[in-house]
This record gives C-alpha cells, structure tokens and sequence, in this order.
C-alpha cells in the first residue's frame, strides 16, 4: 500500500484528479477497449471531480470512452431526489465531463427486485472486463461504501442496512432529521472494490485520523473495512496532513520519504 501525504484537501483533490486523468490518457482507451473507472460519492471527492472537470474543459483528458461505476445508492428515494446519489454525481461530475449516458451506471435503488439489481451490477461490471481504477473515500469507522464495521472482506454487491450511527452522520444532508435517511442501500461489496486493477482511496480530515491508523498501522479486520487494501497488490491512499495526526512518527516519516518523488501530480 502507498501512503501520498498532501498538505491540505485541495492538494490532495488536484493530486487524485491528476492521477486519474494520467491513468486514463495512458490507457488511451477507445469505443471498443474503454477505461472502467469506480466512483463514490459523498464529501471526499468533491473538490477531486471539480479538478477533474477543470482538465476536461481544458481538454486535457476526455470521458469519451470511459465507462463509470458508482459504489452505492440509497434504497426507495428518487432519482431526482437533491440527496440522491445519482443526484450527486449528475451534479458534480457527469454534467459536466461529457460521458455518454450510456457508460454511467448507477445501481438503482427503486428496483423492483434489489437482489437482482444488484447481481446484475456484478455481471455488468465482469462484462466489461473489470474495475481499471476504483475511486473512494473512508468513513470515520474506516468504511468502504456502506461495507461498515463487521461486512465480510469478501461481500459483494447487495442490499445493505444501514447502522444508526451512518444514519445520524447522513442526516446532516436531510435537514438533520434522522427519519428522512433511508434505512437500507444498495452497495458494492468489500471483494467488489478489491478485485479492481487499482483501488485509489482518499482519506481527508482530522475525523478519518483514526480510521487512517487502523488502516495503514493495524491489521486487517472486518470493522474496519478499508484495512482490507493492505492486502491489495495495488493500493493508494491519498491523504492530508490532518488525517495522519493518529499516524506514528516513524510510519508518517518512512512514507514521506519514499514519496517524495510523488508528492507532486504530473502536469497535464
């Protein structure tokens, strides 16, 4: 696992952005070999879709001939919904890059059979021949997606409910009332995530410091879920100063030595 310390967020959001951006321009994919890239939602990534639409206005990469699939989505709210995640990810990133409509996929939370929507998702992405890059953010209990404490390392993608306490931190998007956040969501698994080529996550904030040790300094261990990219022969986390706080000096010193090359994002 690589550990790339960022000074701040915005560091870290146009570090992550340039480094998909690079990805997808090596691949050089076409109609026929697309780029597949997994995306989350939520806090983390914003200000890495805001750069990444900045390089795509400046023509400096093209969404042309990739295809995307998002991580989650919550059950029996509608599309349109503001709080939705496909209202989320229309808004921050899709309507702005110029994919086709027909490379986003999104799981469909209002799916008359939800175990078959989510198996359906699993083919789909086998189908294309897999994750290139998958793209994520942490919780502050170390989750991935909605796999929160106790999900196996191996889970697919499935319906999920949702804990009390990912309600209450989620019900500051539904005017913090905890009864307009839905109980169940449809998530890709922990092995969903892992079987990508490449798993970039982006940890940011004194509230994932925790979480960050647990995953860089400890075990693997079912509740803490993200701890499962140690065992990922291509891992990343891009981090800033605030969240390696919990981080011992000797682990924050060894990745800051053999990263300095890195520190910087490629120019585009």
């Amino acid at each position: 696992m690589r550990l790339i310390i960022q000074p701040d967020y915005e560091r870290l959001s146009k570090w992550t952005a340039h480094y998909i951006a690079n990805s997808i321009n090596k691949f050089e994919p076409t109609k026929t070999k697309p780029y597949v890239l997994g995306l989350p939602t939520g806090s983390s990534p914003v200000g890495t879709y805001k750069e990444i639409v900045t390089l795509v206005r400046e023509g400096k990469v093209s969404f042309e001939n990739v295809i995307t699939f998002n991580m989650d989505e919550y059950v029996n709210i509608q599309e349109g919904h503001p709080e939705s995640y496909h209202s989320f990810m229309r808004q921050n990133l899709f309507n702005h890059i110029g994919i086709p409509e027909e490379n986003i996929n999104i799981l469909n939370g209002n799916a008359d059979d939800l175990v078959g929507e989510c198996n359906a998702f699993e083919d789909k992405i086998k189908a294309v021949g897999g994750i290139r890059l998958f793209l994520g953010g942490i919780g502050p209990d170390g989750h991935i997606a909605f796999n929160e404490p106790g999900s196996s390392l191996h889970s697919r993608t499935r319906v999920k409910t949702l804990t009390y306490d990912t309600r209450i931190a989620n019900s500051r998007f539904f005017g913090h009332d905890i009864n307009a956040v839905p109980k169940l969501a449809l998530t890709v698994g922990v092995g969903t995530v892992t079987d990508s080529m490449e798993v970039v996550l982006i940890v940011n904030g004194h509230s994932k410091a925790r979480a960050l040790y647990k995953m860089i300094e400890e075990g693997v261990n079912h509740m803490w879920t993200s701890s499962a990219l140690q065992l990922h022969p291509k891992s990343m986390v891009v981090c800033d100063e605030d969240a390696t706080y919990e981080l011992k000096h000797g682990t924050y010193n060894y990745f800051k030595d053999i990263e300095q090359k890195n520190l910087e994002p490629a120019v585009l």
